[in-house]
């Protein structure tokens, strides 16, 4: 009895591994960046096949849907992917000096958003604050958009909680909004988030759910509010947990418009 106990264990950790982070199919490689906060241990893992200039940047550890959408363009199209891997949840939650933090880790790529955003006590050591700073640094530098020219990131969503409407006037996010542009037929879960008219405009005629940034947003440490600041184009595809087919067309939808403005550069 007490032999099968660990290898039922062990099964049940290679299914959940399987689950949360896809399998690495024939010839793709793969590259690491560890980070350490405190007592939090975060793996940006780069998963690279054929790489042509396209790469995605998932930042959340729970949103998976996107990861198998992800997975399942560079299977047929190349490209790379890479994948933030810390335990399977949403936010970062650490500990220091025995108090306890949490932040989103898509809010640690301005100074502002990191000091406005970061859950802590009251009094809190401002060196967690330099922390977080560098992690979105090292952030940054391993996914490299500059050298890209673009940044494309991969979100889910749940069920009716956030989606385009949020983004109408007199919605809880309508002041992030510049343009809104809705597809009555599509699920309002299902969504690209820019920061250029050009590719706000090659998708509305693509007549997908798509939001053009404001340039006046909150600045909220987002990768999208990081984006506007250094003139990055920046698109966000947003789609429902589970809407794997529709997050793989968007996402196809996404790379066509920045391909259409020659805003990939492929590797040299």
């Amino acid at each position: 009895m007490f032999k099968i106990i660990p290898q039922i264990i062990l099964a049940l950790i290679v299914l959940v591994t399987h689950a949360q982070h896809p399998p690495i199919f024939d010839a793709m490689k793969s590259d690491s960046s560890f980070i350490k906060i405190y007592d939090l241990d975060i793996t940006l893992v780069k998963y690279s096949y054929k790489p042509n200039g396209i790469r995605f940047l998932v930042v959340h550890d729970n949103e998976d849907t996107g990861v198998k959408a992800g997975f399942d363009y560079i299977r047929w199209n190349g490209g790379e992917i890479i994948d933030s891997q810390y335990g399977g949840v949403r936010d970062y939650n650490f500990s220091y000096m025995d108090d306890i933090y949490r932040i989103d880790p898509n809010a640690i790529y301005t100074e502002r958003g990191i000091n406005t955003r970061l859950k802590k006590d009251e009094f809190s050591s401002g060196e967690v604050e330099k922390a977080l700073n560098a992690a979105g640094k090292q952030i940054i530098d391993f996914y490299d958009p500059k050298s890209l020219g673009y940044i494309l990131t991969l979100h889910n969503n749940g069920d009716g909680g956030f989606g385009i409407s949020s983004y109408l006037p007199g919605y809880d996010l309508s002041s992030a909004a510049d343009s809104v542009y809705i597809n009555f037929e599509m699920d309002g879960d299902d969504m690209l988030y820019v920061t250029d008219l050009k590719l706000f405009n090659s998708l509305k005629k693509a007549n997908v759910n798509v939001m053009l940034q404001s340039k006046f947003v909150e600045n909220d440490g987002s990768l999208s509010v990081y984006a506007m600041q250094n003139d990055l184009p920046y698109i966000n595809v947003e789609v429902q947990h589970g809407h794997l087919e529709e997050n793989l067309r968007l996402i196809e939808l996404a790379i066509a418009a920045l391909k259409e403005h020659n805003l990939i550069k492929k590797p040299e």
